[in-house]
């Protein structure tokens, strides 16, 4: 694979369409099967599943070099691959939100309910279709974005998402600490208690925010 094609301003590009189709392909399921509007969204602000983001990078920096094999060496390399890469995921959010985003321990072969088989498979499948036909697509997508354009987009996207990384994550503590009865101690608090509060939250981590 030439650099360019893994440099980080590629990827960028990938983890933020890969982010944003996944917001909307959750909420579309959840409209179809819940028959309401679920935000999906990993950051309070935006339409950002960034687990789609992370596993679009993740997917075309791992298997790209593989992506001339067969269907079948295929399968089997991005049926582990996604399965590291998914417990990786699980682990990191419950380390720093203290909880996961999805819960697999009701499934037939799971591993501390994080990975389990039917989700390993799907990866499998996921990998292939996504290196051989979806990826070459996006190439030519993010291709044709003017480049100064693109680079100025880059560093303000990126200014954005840290910020809204950080106020999702004050957002989510302060909501913890609204369950355990703490009053609002200054001006911050008392806008995140009206606007980004539990009943925010619970909407985007409905599957497993602790009520």
């Amino acid at each position: 694979m030439e650099k360019k094609k893994v440099g980080f301003y590629n990827m960028f590009w990938l983890f933020i369409l890969g982010s944003v189709v996944g917001w909307i392909f959750e909420v579309l399921f959840s409209l179809i099967v819940h028959q309401k509007f679920i935000n999906h969204s990993a950051l309070v602000i935006g339409p950002f599943d960034i687990c789609y983001g992370i596993c679009a990078c993740a997917l075309t920096f791992l298997l790209y070099k593989y992506k001339d094999k067969g269907y079948i060496p295929l399968f089997f390399i991005s049926f582990i691959l996604g399965s590291i890469l998914e417990y990786i995921m699980s682990w990191g959010m419950e380390l720093v939100l203290g909880f996961s985003a999805w819960d697999y321990s009701d499934m037939f072969l799971n591993i501390n309910g994080r990975v389990c088989l039917t989700m390993s498979c799907i990866w499998g499948v996921l990998g292939i279709v996504w290196i051989k036909y979806i990826y070459p697509i996006i190439e030519k997508i993010i291709n044709k974005i003017p480049k100064k354009l693109g680079k100025k987009l880059v560093i303000i996207i990126s200014i954005f998402l840290i910020l809204d990384l950080g106020l999702t994550i004050s957002a989510i503590v302060r909501a913890k600490e609204w369950e355990k009865g703490v009053a609002p101690r200054n001006a911050y608090e008392r806008f995140l208690d009206r606007t980004f509060n539990k009943d925010y939250l619970y909407n985007m981590f409905n599957n497993s925010w602790s009520e």
